[in-house]
């Protein structure tokens, strides 16, 4: 699945003899016999070579040619095979287009290696260099492919809060954490499975979609297994990372976590690659959760005709200030900036407001109400802000509070964080 090699050529038994030579686990050969077909090939499969014969109906160095024009995105490696072993003949070919000329009669072992140190280069050129994986752009093509198929599954796989550690432990050890994922991916994927790096924090694996379930749940359990190893033991006792940095002092985070979605079936209905991420990216979004790696799997599934499913967005907050005017300011600016303001909290209801701003009071009398709070599952997407004159910011994040905000505050300060959480 790595590599995909289009072969343009007339001739069956000659055709068939070099798909056989060239066909491997990480390989897929495909033949065209015609032009019109190696034009819907080149569109559909996006090839990574194509070896193109001058058994085709028209002129070999114009058809490179066409095929340079029609793949100026992508440029894959054109190969050309010819009866022809004149100087002449192979530099008009290179000229036009071609990157290697190859004379038939060919020795097939030449052919065969000449042919893998053309993959062997490209490979190496679309490696991320961290990971040692496939780039953005061969995940790309690979994914293209997967359009076309029915017994695939895909899923992306995002490193939660990496760059959040980044800052905290720097890159080096965040690089660590790419590494160490990476392992763990390629120790449960099978010979015929791809995995490549999409992003800075995103991975995506192509696999059979019998097994998607099974290794979702192996990538999460394993990644949370060897997770501790990758903090101080201060932040591993105190269950959280505590940022540095004049702007986001004060502010606890929660440690890496892999968020996964997955896509079984149904790839006909992505008229392009662009829409399939955009579909994987939202059941990504389904499987985050505060503490630890999940995953969620999109199934097919059925639907009225006219049915719509609206995302529903939670921009209600709760403010408990004892200073009644700085409440009001508080409110009056959150209105204006369309947050809707919850006189009360209901502990029985399913439906919580998205952030708490407390003030702690004068002895943090508070941050016992906060810790019971953080014990109430319909609290567990909540987040807590706490203010207070009293500087105890490890008191405070240690109660459960997400950020804690020292008296005195500039408005649009605490109007910027609470934008922050709810992205």
């Amino acid at each position: 699945m790595l590599t995909t090699i289009l072969i343009i050529d007339q001739r069956k038994e000659l055709s068939t003899k070099y798909k056989k030579s060239l066909e491997e686990k990480n390989v897929d050969v495909v033949i065209s016999r015609t032009l019109k077909d190696a034009i819907i090939s080149i569109q559909t499969l996006d090839p990574d070579m194509i070896i193109v014969s001058d058994s085709i109906e028209e002129k070999l160095p114009d058809f490179c040619q066409k095929i340079r024009a029609l793949t100026y995105n992508t440029r894959p490696i054109i190969v050309a095979l010819s009866k022809s072993a004149e100087a002449e003949d192979r530099i008009k070919v290179l000229e036009h287009g071609a990157d290697d000329f190859i004379s038939e009669p060919a020795n097939i072992e030449e052919f065969k290696t000449r042919i893998h140190a053309h993959i062997r280069r490209d490979i190496e050129l679309n490696l991320d260099m961290q990971t040692l994986l496939p780039n953005q752009k061969i995940v790309k093509k690979a994914l293209k492919r997967v359009l076309q198929s029915d017994n695939l599954a895909v899923l992306i796989i995002g490193i939660e809060n990496l760059e959040t550690y980044k800052t905290v432990y720097t890159e080096l050890a965040a690089d660590k954490i790419l590494q160490t994922f990476t392992a763990i991916a390629k120790s449960a994927l099978s010979e015929s499975d791809f995995i490549g790096k999409y992003d800075d924090s995103h991975f995506i694996i192509i696999t059979n979609k019998y097994s998607t379930e099974n290794l979702a749940s192996f990538l999460a359990f394993a990644f949370d297994t060897v997770a501790p190893k990758f903090y101080s033991e201060t932040d591993t006792q105190r269950g959280y990372m505590l940022l540095k940095g004049e702007r986001y002092a004060g502010m606890r985070a929660n440690f890496v976590s892999l968020s996964i979605g997955g896509v079984l079936e149904g790839f006909n209905h992505f008229p392009n690659v662009n829409l399939l991420i955009e579909r994987l990216v939202e059941v990504k979004k389904m499987a985050k959760i505060p503490n630890g790696s999940n995953y969620a799997i999109e199934r097919a599934k059925l639907t009225a005709p006219d049915s719509v499913i609206e995302e529903s967005f939670n921009k209600t907050i709760y403010i408990k200030e004892k200073d009644e005017s700085l409440r009001y300011l508080i409110r009056t600016a959150l209105e204006l900036q369309g947050y809707d303001i919850q006189e009360e909290l209901n502990f029985n209801s399913s439906t919580q407001p998205a952030i708490l701003i407390i003030d702690s009071g004068e002895e943090l009398c508070e941050l016992r109400y906060i810790e019971e709070m953080k014990k109430i599952q319909n609290f567990t997407n909540t987040k807590i802000i706490v203010t207070s004159n009293i500087h105890d910011k490890t008191g405070v994040l240690n109660s459960g509070a997400d950020l804690y905000l020292p008296k005195p505050y500039e408005i649009s300060d605490l109007i910027r964080w609470v934008e922050y959480f709810l992205k």
